[in-house]
This record gives C-alpha cells, sequence and structure tokens, in this order.
C-alpha cells in the first residue's frame, strides 16, 4: 500500500519527494548526533537530540510551521517540555553551527558531482570563493531588557562563503555579536583558505591584514578597494587596457606592506564606469593577486561581477526560505534558523542541478525559479509526511552519493518545467529618490478611478 502512495507523490509532486531524499541525506539524524558530540563544548545530550532540534528548525526553515513553538506542538514524538526545547536552542554552540554548514556542503557536493557536469568553472584552475556578511534584522523584542527599548535590536550576523561553481553555500561563520566588523570575523575564515583558491569580497574585506594573510596561505584574492584602507602605494604606470560592457579598464602595479617588513606586490585594476553605480561611485577599483597569465585586467574586472552570486544567494534566502524568524530574539537561535535556511537552501540547489540535468538545461540558462521550487516543496511535504510513515524512508539512510543522484534523476524527469519556470521581466524604470512631503506621502486616490482616467488627478 505504501508503495503505491509512494508512487503516487512521485508521479504528481516529484519535488516533494527529492526534497525528503535530499534532506534525508544531508541531515542523517545518526550523522547530526555525531557532529553534536564531536564539537559541542558545554552543552550535552539527554532526552533531546540535536537531529531532531534541527529537524523542527528545518520546518520553520522551510515555511511549513510559522515558528519554532508550532512545530513543536505538532511534533508527536518531542520527548521534552518547549521550555527545554527552547533553553537547548538558546545555548547551541556558533562551531556547531558552522560545523553543520560545512558538512552538509561536503555531503551534497558528491551528488551534485553524479548529477553530472554543471556551468563552466568561474576561473579555470581555481577553487572559487566569494565571501560576504549578511545582519540579520531586528527582532520581536521579547526579551525582558529590550521591551522598554524603543530602537532595533539585532540579534547577530553571520558570514556566508558561496562556491558559485556548484551553488552551495559551503562555509558559514556565525557572528553573535551584531556589532562585530566583518574585517573580525573573517580573522576566523582565512585558515580555510589554501593554495589555488581564489576569494572574491567587497570593500569592507579591503585591510591589509586580510589580504597579506591570504596571500601567506598562498591564496589568490580579488577584493574591490576601499577608500581608505589598504592605502596601497602606487609603483607603475596607469595603462589603459581596453573596454568592457560597464566600462574602460586600467591597470596599475602596487604594493602593501607586509608584516615580515617586506611589500606585497597585487594589481590594482580599476574599472570607470559608463554609468555610475547606485551610490554614486564612477569608478571601481580592484586589488588581485592573480597571475596575469591566469586572468588579465578585463577578466579580473569580469570576474569582480561574480560576486553578486551571494546577493543572489541572500535574496533567495530571503524570499524562498524564512531564514529570519523575527520572534527568536536570543542571538543563538536566530543564527541557528539563519542555519538550517542555508541548509535547506543547499538541498533546493541540489534539486534545482538534479532538474537541470534530468531536462538537459544548460545551468548558464538560469531557468529554475527558487521560489517556485520551494513554493512546490512546501505545498504537498506536510501532507507527504503524513501519508508516508518514517519506515518508507528508512532505505535511503544508506544510499551512497551516486545511487541518490540517479534516484534525483529519476525523479526529476517527471518535474512539470511549466511550474517552476522563471518568468523574467524587463528592466525596471529609474524611480526618484529622496524627501517627500508629508502631504505627498499621506495622499491617496482610488484605484478604480485611476484606471478609468489612465492617469493620477
Amino acid at each position: 500500500m505504501f508503495d503505491e502512495i509512494f508512487e503516487r507523490f512521485v508521479q504528481q509532486c516529484p519535488l516533494a519527494v527529492m526534497a525528503r531524499a535530499a534532506m534525508q541525506h544531508a541531515l542523517a539524524p545518526a550523522w547530526v548526533d555525531a557532529l553534536f558530540e564531536e564539537h559541542r563544548t558545554f552543552q550535552y545530550r539527554r532526552e533531546l537530540l540535536f537531529s531532531t532540534v534541527v529537524e523542527l528548525m528545518a520546518l520553520v526553515a522551510l515555511g511549513l510551521r510559522p515558528s519554532l513553538h508550532a512545530a513543536a506542538q505538532r511534533a508527536t514524538d518531542l520527548p521534552v517540555s518547549i521550555t527545554a526545547l527552547y533553553d537547548k536552542v538558546n545555548h547551541t554552540e556558533p562551531a556547531l553551527l558552522r560545523a553543520l554548514v560545512r558538512g552538509c556542503a561536503a555531503r551534497l557536493a558528491p551528488v551534485l558531482a553524479a548529477l553530472g557536469p554543471a556551468r563552466a568553472p568561474t576561473l579555470a584552475g581555481y577553487r572559487v570563493r566569494i565571501v560576504d556578511g549578511n545582519h540579520l534584522p531586528s527582532s520581536e523584542k521579547r526579551l525582558a531588557p529590550l521591551r522598554a527599548f524603543r530602537g532595533a535590536a539585532l540579534p547577530g550576523q553571520a558570514l556566508l562563503v558561496v562556491d558559485p561553481d556548484q551553488h552551495l553555500v559551503v562555509d558559514l561563520l556565525p557572528g553573535e555579536d551584531a556589532h562585530t566588523s566583518e574585517q573580525r570575523l573573517m580573522a576566523d575564515l582565512i585558515p580555510s583558505a589554501t593554495a589555488g583558491d581564489l576569494w572574491i569580497a567587497d570593500r569592507n574585506f579591503a585591510s591589509r591584514a586580510i589580504l597579506n594573510a591570504l596571500a601567506a596561505r598562498g591564496a589568490c584574492f580579488l577584493i574591490r578597494e576601499h577608500p581608505r584602507f589598504p592605502a596601497p602605494t602606487v609603483v607603475g604606470a596607469r595603462r589603459r587596457i581596453g573596454r568592457t560592457t560597464a566600462g574602460v579598464v586600467f591597470a596599475t602595479r602596487v604594493t602593501i606592506p607586509r608584516e615580515d617588513g617586506g611589500v606585497l606586490r597585487l594589481r590594482r585594476i580599476e574599472l570607470e564606469l559608463d554609468t555610475p553605480t547606485t551610490d554614486g561611485d564612477t569608478v571601481v577599483r580592484l586589488l588581485t593577486n592573480l597571475p596575469r597569465g591566469d586572468a588579465d585586467a578585463r577578466r579580473v574586472a569580469a570576474l569582480y561581477l561574480e560576486r553578486w552570486t551571494i546577493e543572489n544567494v541572500f535574496q533567495r534566502l530571503e524570499s524562498a526560505l524564512r531564514s529570519e524568524v523575527r520572534t527568536l530574539g536570543q542571538p543563538r537561535a536566530a543564527l541557528l534558523a539563519l542555519t538550517t535556511a542555508v541548509v535547506a537552501f543547499n538541498v533546493l540547489a541540489t534539486l534545482e542541478r538534479a532538474v537541470e540535468a534530468a531536462h538537459a538545461l544548460a545551468p548558464e540558462a538560469d531557468v529554475v525559479s527558487t521560489w517556485f521550487v520551494a513554493q512546490e516543496v512546501r505545498t504537498h511535504y506536510a501532507g507527504m509526511l503524513v501519508a508516508l510513515p518514517p519506515a518508507a524512508w528508512e532505505g535511503l539512510d544508506s544510499e551512497t552519493p551516486r545511487v541518490l543522484a540517479r534516484r534525483l534523476l529519476r525523479y526529476a524527469a517527471r518535474v512539470d518545467l511549466r511550474h517552476i519556470r522563471k518568468h523574467p521581466r524587463g528592466p525596471k524604470k529609474p524611480k526618484p529618490l529622496g524627501y517627500a512631503p508629508r502631504k505627498t506621502v499621506e495622499r491617496h486616490v482610488a484605484t478604480a478611478r485611476v484606471l478609468r482616467d489612465r492617469e493620477v488627478r
């Protein structure tokens, strides 16, 4: 009977079945609990397993439950009280959250490799890493010290590292203090850099300490220069290289001092923009230690545009998943919600890659919408878990990445692309920004009359 029901779900809502299979692989309960034992420092395990906490929070991240409290109320096998659950969540150690993201990405990477060749590498011969910070939005002021505070309470921030070739978030560094600078957090990420890496970041990471530390580990970097730092010294003439679609490219040899008294030799790539940025900048200056033979100045300027990949990740986390749970005011609880949303994003990225491979779609075309995929999963997932007991999924725990990839491809072939295809719109028209009088802002009109008269009177 269960086989018949399972097959009906595969036929009618394959993305929900694929999500359950990929989630079972990425967050196998035995592996999650072993990870907890390996990385915990102060927390301990009694009745409540860490895998149970992650499973409940994943339901919130996917939008299947409006809050952790609602997810706990619906859980039939929660071995502790809701108070004890929140106590566990509020004390989740940051090192454990980072290990969860890194471990899940490592478990999904072989599955993506088995799905077949993806898009062309960002830069041949290099492992590209794009890093950026993400501040969690203000939370509800449920904590006693905040109830009389009229301003915003920020529960934390995190640095995310994206692999643009696999389209996975491969690392996450949580920060409980929302006012800690991104440069200080970056110091804990640098040990993961290795020779053959290319780290791409914005100007907030352009300090001398970060550039020297990456170079000392044999890694290359491409970081936008800040107006005040690292203040490089020009040692060569400024040369015009040519044009790109965005503007004119120039190159200059510069240096910055090293801690040992020497100098670090870099290239400054300047892009004089045809159209100013939204901040009004007309020139973008980039610093890199990439060998000229691996990427010329125009290629370096094009590579920096890949940094918007991580902005796309942030946008998808906010729109398709619930990465920001405003009812969680405790920093560690809010960071746990972000972490589970990142893991869910990686699972959805795996599903998208399976759909592209099964339907022979070019990954560069980017036709599959993460938002629509999440909606499809959200619509059928809860009912599927009710119809199919846990025993129906037990065989997935022991599947190898290659076997799981074949299963995902088989299910993805049944996905109707009309339900998940993107619908791109034309370029947005510029809107005037700035101050508007209160009388203008509070003015109202009748939509029916505007449509009738074809103008606002």
